[in-house]
């Protein structure tokens, strides 16, 4: 079901008040999870042998508590928790009584774990909605988050003789400051785009109302003769592929003889409201490829497309193959989904009724704010990036100093309506791409035409693209794909400059005609790496790269040289 069509009084009413309810909601529905309790309590009452198990496991689990408060009273030694939680692993959460109350916190968490799923009857999108739900209500309840309970502010407080409180109390007042005036987060003042974030050096070669496209200086005395094309998510600003000196993976590929041509996408404002997808696949690929090909005529080109830039660029390749056009020598997609019956906890938020609001109040302003969507991954990851932050802040007293790459996510963009309803509704909530009923031009496109060697990236950790949906692509496509599985997450796991510590990855090639494997039976056999993944993909785009040629000039008569890298559109808020 698409939104309604706003052709007569009562729809404009009723589009209006949906915006109202917005405003008062912070864009969020109260009926989708309305529905989502009365599914799960209506067949929960009809399931008497799940409302059996669940008592079962709150006796067990009050068992176990009783036990092992006993067992922390009478030993001078903790006793191991019956649910060890990373949340509570520091050395004074341990002790009595506060190893108690975080572990009657951790079983309530379990218990509602438990109840919220395997309910006979219940819709899985309602199921998945209360478990999420839950957590949230109970995330605010955390031992942790109260001062008086939580044993680190406690020794803190001690310690420092309450000065602890008075920081947080002078941050918690800067933030609100800020936050009333649209102010970007404290720190971000020492970061500034050209200056210490992207900062390779290049020329703006192309520019329409939709984006610029920097071409970079080369940085070796031949390249390989084929371009590469990158384009970033339009939810983000490009840098965070060029983010800062040692860290840049644009950088890097130019340091090792590539020819690297970047999309910058305009930050939209109410006047772009009516640009749809199809405006981002002419005004954006298109026009790019033009201008790569006039500057670096006759060779093909190996896209790379990061996020919803990879699922763009996958359009475009399929509308390309359709027609017969065959500029494109490969693809790399990093953390692109291509199928969205499994988009993880990020469809939490698609549905009907959460997608009425979103329309209503976007019909109006002509934009989603930047601060909408990043609400929406905070509540997906609410211990990381809320709660834990909240406590460290204002209870600790200890403000983190920012990095590049928090600089970069305070850095948002804004996206136009009607192309976020497009995306909205015909990627996640109705799977168009995957399903062959996807329109590029007016025509359909379908993966299975795509016939390039593919180099796939997906992030263990991964809240808005799991990587087992982007895994996906496999059994979509008959090309040749190294998928390549790596630490960290959606962001931190694609800025993996070599020389990190900690990192890891798995890589296996599926060639054409071969058996599919499942994720978890590719998981189970294919072995670790270690370090970045980085080097993995440059031997790859080596050997397709073709010969090593004199480096092309800056710029052509067709897409002139505009200015310096990192260009205009990256600098509007």
């Amino acid at each position: 079901m698409s939104s309604p069509e706003i052709d007569s009084p009562s729809q404009r009413l009723d589009q209006h008040f949906h915006a109202m309810l917005a405003r008062w909601t912070r864009s969020l529905s109260v009926v989708s999870p309305a529905l989502a309790l009365a599914d799960w309590a209506a067949h929960l009452s009809l399931s008497p042998g799940r409302r059996l198990e669940l008592a079962a496991l709150a006796q067990q689990q009050a068992a176990e508590l009783v036990a092992y408060a006993r067992d922390s009273w009478q030993s001078a030694d903790p006793p191991r928790p019956p649910l060890p939680d990373r949340r509570f692993a520091g050395p004074d959460w341990q002790h009595w009584p506060f190893n108690v109350m975080q572990q009657a916190f951790v079983m309530q968490e379990a218990w509602w774990a438990e109840a919220t799923r395997g309910v006979w009857g219940v819709d899985r999108h309602h199921g998945e909605l209360m478990g999420f739900w839950t957590r949230q209500w109970l995330d605010m309840a955390s031992p942790a988050n109260l001062p008086w309970t939580n044993p680190e502010v406690l020794r803190r407080t001690a310690t420092e003789g309450g000065m602890n409180f008075l920081r947080g109390a002078r941050d918690w007042v800067d933030d609100v400051q800020r936050l009333a005036t649209s102010a970007p987060p404290a720190g971000t003042e020492e970061f500034a785009v050209g200056r210490n974030l992207a900062t390779t050096a290049g020329k703006v070669v192309w520019r329409n109302a939709l984006m610029e496209l920097i071409q970079y200086a080369p940085q070796t005395p031949t390249v390989h003769a084929e371009p590469l094309l990158v384009v970033p998510a339009w939810i983000m600003k490009y840098y965070i592929l060029d983010l800062a000196p040692g860290s840049s993976l644009i950088e890097h590929l130019v340091q090792q003889g590539h020819t690297v041509f970047a999309i910058s996408w305009k930050n939209p404002g109410a006047e772009q409201r009516e640009l749809g997808m199809d405006d981002y696949l002419q005004l954006g690929i298109a026009d790019a490829l033009r201008a790569v090909n006039a500057v670096v005529p006759g060779r093909p080109v190996h896209g790379v497309g990061y996020c919803l830039g990879g699922t763009l660029l996958s359009i475009a390749a399929a509308a390309m193959a359709r027609d017969g056009d065959e500029r494109f020598a490969s693809l790399t997609l990093f953390a692109a989904q291509t199928d969205f019956s499994e988009p993880g906890e990020l469809g939490l938020f698609i549905d009907e009724s959460q997608l009425s609001l979103l329309e209503a109040q976007m019909q109006q302003r002509g934009y989603l704010r930047a601060d909408q969507m990043a609400g929406a991954f905070q509540m997906l990851r609410s211990y990381d990036l809320l709660w834990s932050r909240l406590v460290q802040e204002y209870l600790l007293g200890e403000r983190p100093a920012l990095n590049a790459l928090m600089a970069w996510n305070a850095d948002a963009t804004r996206m136009p309506a009607r192309m976020h309803g497009d995306y909205l509704r015909q990627l996640f909530l109705h799977n168009d791409l995957a399903e062959g009923r996807y329109l590029a031009g007016g025509r359909a496109v379908a993966l299975s035409d795509l016939q390039m060697p593919m180099f796939i990236v997906g992030t263990e950790t991964d809240h808005v693209a799991p990587w087992r949906s982007v895994y996906k692509l496999h059994h979509l496509c008959p090309a040749e794909i190294r998928f390549v599985l790596t630490s960290g997450g959606h962001n931190a796991g694609i800025v993996s400059p070599p020389g990190q510590g900690h990192r890891h990855y798995r890589a296996a090639t599926a060639a054409p005609g071969q058996p599919y494997v499942a994720p978890q039976d590719w998981f189970e056999r294919t072995p670790v790496t270690e370090g970045s993944w980085w080097p993995a993909w440059i031997d790859w785009l080596a050997g397709r790269g073709g010969p090593r040629v004199k480096p092309p000039r800056l710029g052509a008569k067709a897409a002139p040289v505009l200015g310096d890298a990192p260009g205009t559109y990256v600098l509007e808020r």
